[in-house]
């Protein structure tokens, strides 16, 4: 299913400790932007996923009875909502030092 399979990222609100996300850039506000961009780049990518998953089921010409009947649809829209949420995969990713970012301001001085 998903490439974004981990148990160990919690599916609700985690407290975290600000002091860890300023580690990789040591500076809370340039973290958070970077944990922000991943997060819009994991939401596009499950919902595209989600989307192509989707799409298999659509037909021209549906009626109702079809719609409510089709627990595979409904299997595969609950296993989405069970995932944990963008911006909890994309914290994980930065303190496990797994996304890639550079600051090229930084980079010219």
């Amino acid at each position: 299913m998903s490439q974004h399979k981990n148990t160990s990222i919690p599916s609700s609100t985690v407290t975290r400790d600000l002091r860890q996300l300023d580690k990789g850039t040591h500076n809370i506000y340039e973290s958070i932007v970077v944990i922000a961009k991943r997060a819009n780049q994991i939401a596009v990518d499950v919902k595209e996923e989600l989307n192509g998953k989707l799409a298999e089921f659509a037909t021209t010409n549906d009626n109702l009875e079809e719609v409510f009947e089709n627990r595979e649809q409904i299997e595969i829209s609950k296993h989405y909502e069970r995932m944990p949420k963008p911006s909890l995969v994309a914290i994980d990713e930065f303190l496990n030092d797994k996304v890639y970012f550079r600051n090229p301001a930084k980079e010219q001085e």
